[in-house]
């Protein structure tokens, strides 16, 4: 017998399996690395079938942990009720209860959150542009059903707009006092304090410039920093729309340098006061502000829309880096998200899909942009300051547009608590949308 030759085919054999079984594998792996782990849809949960919001009224989802561990969100659906709702990280279950039936079928009625001490959440809510401030406190901690009878903020108005986009805030060095902004009867940025949540300030002015209503995101580190990203006024109305910060500190507003604007009692400010963080005149696109967030030294982090054409919108990325302001440019978000009806002129062309920051790492921004004319969520990731940036597919191959991000304040380490409306929308009073969550843990899978 011919040993030689078996064993050269022997040793032939056992390099052609195993030659086989490296590619096997390498295709296995490259077509697990192709696969976006957040555009599996089993992990991405629906939390209501009817919900909507805007983006000028947060906290909008909060993430408490006592007896339960759950992600608390808030919404205002097609009936024009004021709803609130959770996801139970556990369980994997939700839950939802109405605030207030049939207040206003406008998505800026949406409430806003506020976790006190003891698990238990303050809501606030109005109409867009309504006549009372509603406030429910809640009996029983982490108990959605268990509320205090309504209040109303029970201040004087002294301009002829109603009340719009509650943004509360608590500052623990200020024993535990309350700020609630909002915008005001003036049509501009307005706020009340409180030290018990009954008793309310008369409401101020915050900023006031030459544009017609200024809007404005608001952060805090809840000791004793309040940081505005704001601007002129809507860009619907401001041709030069641009981008200011400032911050409020032990009775005084700063800019970002710690150079004082002015102190509370000489309020309000205006922009010209405050840090010009995008310049709409040197660009020559209007833009329209979308969150802000502080970095893990403190300072401040801006994402903004720009939009050189109304139909070409651009997302940006701004930071203090402690002596100066740095822009850069993230990526094309496409056009306006509302389906506008045939034959009809938009009337909400600066509506981005939406650009939000991770509020624990704002190195981190979840966007809405246009792909193949649907609008999806993405992550992006910057490892250098907003020069480069690294994306993720969180929906993809979507029947109806996903818009509108939020990330979940005070999330769990290592989940992505991204929350985002799925649907129809044709404008803020007609819509018929979802709020979906995902929560899995983010495997970096770049």
């Amino acid at each position: 017998m011919n040993t030689g030759f078996l064993r050269k085919r022997n040793i032939g054999t056992a390099v052609f399996l195993i030659t086989i079984a490296v590619i096997a594998f390498i295709i296995i792996d490259c077509k697990k690395n192709s696969v976006p782990d957040f555009a599996d849809r089993q992990s991405i949960n629906t939390l209501t079938d009817d919900g909507a919001w805007c983006w000028f009224a947060d906290p909008r989802a909060v993430y408490y942990e006592g007896k339960f561990k759950r992600t608390y969100t808030g919404w205002v659906n097609k009936s024009g009720d004021i709803c609130m709702g959770y996801y139970d990280h556990t369980t994997g279950g939700t839950k939802e209860a109405i605030l207030k039936k049939g207040l206003e079928y406008d998505d800026h009625a949406n409430p806003s959150l506020l976790l006190l001490d003891d698990g238990c959440f303050m809501v606030f809510y109005s109409a867009h542009g309504g006549k009372e401030m509603y406030y429910r406190t809640m009996v029983t901690p982490e108990d959605i059903s268990s509320w205090e009878e309504e209040k109303v903020l029970g201040i004087e108005r002294k301009g002829k707009y109603g009340y719009t986009y509650p943004n509360p805030i608590r500052l623990t060095k200020e024993d535990n006092k309350i700020y609630l902004f909002f915008r005001g009867s003036d049509f501009k940025p307005n706020f009340t304090t409180s030290k018990d949540g009954i008793n309310w300030s008369e409401a101020r002015t915050l900023i006031k410039g030459s544009g017609l209503r200024p809007y404005v995101k608001i952060e805090s580190d809840e000791i004793e920093t309040i940081h505005f990203a704001f601007t002129d006024g809507h860009p619907h109305k401001e041709e030069n729309n641009n981008i200011y910060y400032a911050y409020y500190k032990n009775g005084n507003i700063y800019k970002a340098d710690g150079s004082k604007i002015r102190s509370m009692q000489d309020l309000p400010i205006s922009p010209s006061g405050a840090d010009k963080v995008y310049d709409a005149a040197v660009s020559g696109a209007r833009g329209w502000i979308w969150d802000i967030a502080l970095d893990n030294s403190g300072s401040p982090v801006i994402v903004y829309a720009t939009m050189p054409e109304m139909s070409d919108h651009r997302y940006n990325y701004a930071r203090w880096d402690g002596r100066q302001w740095h822009n850069f440019e993230i990526t094309s978000a496409g056009g306006w998200f509302p389906q506008t009806r045939e034959g009809e002129v938009e009337r909400e062309f600066c509506y981005s899909g939406g650009i939000v920051l991770d509020h624990t790492d704002p190195s981190i921004v979840y966007l809405s942009r246009q792909i193949n004319g649907i609008f999806e969520i993405e992550r992006w990731e910057t490892p250098d300051g907003g020069i480069t940036w690294e994306k993720e597919t969180v929906t993809a191959d979507s029947e109806k547009n996903n818009v509108r991000p939020v990330v979940v304040r005070r999330r769990r380490k290592g989940d992505m608590g991204v929350i985002w409306m799925y649907g129809d929308y044709i404008h803020y009073t007609d819509y018929n949308t979802q709020i979906k969550m995902k929560v899995a843990p983010f495997k970096k899978n770049f």
